[in-house]
């Protein structure tokens, strides 16, 4: 099907889905929520099409008007001078509608979970995970999200074996989904007396927040235990038992936690986790089917996958999904991610786009 073709189809069901809601009483609530927002879903992309639709008819009409004998020097030369912005301008407005029609990931407006944990390096890894979790959060705060850590093992030395939290926000997962992978770094150790470069890793997952529409769990597939909260070290930090652990029976998929006083809290937060991790497995398998015979995808969230290098002693970040290479570590660190993941957006988009034509 040519872009015209599937541009006329989505002007089309606008306007039926605008002749249904207005034009009949038997639609049910549900059904009529449903429309709504395909029709709102729909609305901005058929502003941007009607948008390039006029351009071609501005743009044919300058050429007759260049054509036309009875026209004056001074009006062709306007014409001209229009013609060639719009020629300009037209491929743009396609690509813009092109963007727009890409098959969107139903999970992109969700909320994110972000586990992150050290890998090889012992302790260097442990501060390195640290050093990404700190990333993190400056960057929820740059963007206005909410930021609020869920469990965490940490070693004396200010490192984290294992750290997890909840990033609460408007599109948080479209843009956090990009950090799945295993991310290494090298630096000379605080440790190091010899001066040599180190390179350690850690492993990060991003997993879309569930709701309850989105994955069911049975109360008999879950095991659920208490026990007292650990502080670095294993020296208690709780004398009740508020940290709750909860294990899904048939997957053996396990989460915790313990950052609350109230178990009840600590429940809710670990339950919040089960979700996301049985949904992310799920959207996995899915993602896996679809994507069968693409071989590079950037957003692939494959954690066996190194994505990225920080290099301390040369201040440069390295994306190997995309050959991108900045010389400004300190500010990423600091939590200016916004370079790198518009640059993995537009990539994943370009290869979208690619498979479209």
């Amino acid at each position: 099907m040519s872009l015209q073709e599937t541009l006329s189809q989505v002007v089309k069901r606008h306007e039926e889905l605008s002749a249904l809601m207005s034009g009949s009483s038997s639609i049910d609530a549900a059904e009529f929520t449903k429309m709504s927002k395909e029709y709102s879903d729909l609305s901005p992309v058929v502003e941007a099409i009607h948008e390039l639709n006029n351009a071609r008819d501005e743009m044919k009409e300058c050429a007759l008007l260049m054509e036309d004998a009875d026209s004056d020097s001074e009006m062709k030369e306007l014409a001209s001078t229009e013609f060639h912005e719009l020629k300009k301008t037209i491929p743009d407005l396609e690509r813009k509608v092109q963007l727009m029609l890409l098959p969107k990931d139903e999970a992109d407006e969700k909320n994110a979970i972000v586990e992150i944990r050290a890998g090889t390096g012992g302790d260097e890894a442990a501060l390195f995970a640290a050093d990404l979790y700190r990333m993190y959060q400056r960057y929820a705060e740059r963007m206005g999200w909410r930021f609020e850590m869920i469990d965490l093992n940490e070693i004396g030395i200010g490192g984290f074996k294992e750290v997890s939290a909840m990033i609460t926000g408007k599109n948080v997962f479209a843009r956090f989904k990009y950090e799945s992978g295993v991310h290494r770094v090298q630096r000379v150790p605080a440790t190091e007396s010899g001066g040599r470069i180190h390179t350690s890793a850690a492993t990060v997952a991003v997993l879309p927040e569930a709701e309850d529409v989105d994955i069911k769990i049975e109360a008999k597939d879950l095991r659920i235990d208490t026990y007292r909260s650990q502080g670095a070290g294993g020296q208690h930090v709780n004398t009740t038992d508020s940290a709750v652990r909860i294990t899904h029976i048939p997957s053996g998929v396990v989460t915790q936690c313990q950052e609350n006083k109230s178990q009840h809290k600590n429940k809710e937060q670990a339950m919040k986790m089960m979700r996301a991790k049985l949904y992310d497995h799920q959207r996995q398998q899915l993602d896996a089917e679809r994507a069968a015979d693409r071989k590079n995808q950037v957003g692939s969230g494959d954690r066996s996958e190194r994505i990225r290098t920080y290099n301390f002693p040369q201040g440069r970040i390295s994306d190997h999904r995309i050959n991108l290479t900045l010389y400004r570590l300190d500010e990423v660190l600091q939590g200016d991610l916004d370079e790198v993941i518009d640059a993995l957006i537009s990539e994943d988009q370009a290869q979208k786009l690619a498979e479209l034509n």
